[in-house]
This record gives structure tokens, C-alpha cells and sequence, in this order.
């Protein structure tokens, strides 16, 4: 079986490329961050998917200190059995 040279290879050239993906659009959410308590567990269940994970910035469109903190009272609700 002959091996593949280096130009074969590139005939797949664009499969993965950036111009032919399509942009997923950011589900940005709007709220105070005095309001980012972890007995607030309603505003803390949009950032949490259904199998309890908790959503990352690239889908909260938060800034980095804000998710920390998000992050830390996800964690304290969970600990206090207000949240699953």
C-alpha cells in the first residue's frame, strides 16, 4: 500500500478551516453583580446546564472575575443543598 505524500494530504485542505464554520452566537446575560449571591439560585440556574454543569465563559459572555465569582456561589448553593 503506498504512503501518502505531503500534497495528497493537503487535498483536504478547508474542511476545518475558520471560513467555512458557522459562528454559534454568545447567549449573553444581563444582571448586577450585586445581585450574584449563592441564595440567589434562581439567576445562578441560567448558569448551570440541566445535567448540573456549570456553563463556561465562552457561553456566558461574563468577564473573567465575574465567572470566578459566579463559579464560587454555584459552589456554595451546592453546598448548602439550595441548588443540585
Amino acid at each position: 500500500m503506498p504512503r501518502k505524500t505531503n500534497t495528497e494530504k493537503s487535498d483536504k485542505r478547508g474542511k476545518g478551516t475558520r471560513e467555512n464554520r458557522t459562528p454559534r452566537p454568545k447567549p449573553k446575560i444581563d444582571f448586577t453583580i450585586d445581585a450574584l449571591d449563592y441564595k440567589n439560585t434562581n439567576l445562578l440556574r441560567t448558569f448551570v446546564t440541566d445535567q448540573g454543569r456549570i456553563l463556561p465563559r465562552k457561553y456566558t459572555g461574563l468577564p473573567a472575575p465575574y465567572q470566578r465569582r459566579m463559579t464560587a456561589a454555584i459552589k456554595r448553593a451546592r453546598q448548602m443543598l439550595l441548588m443540585k
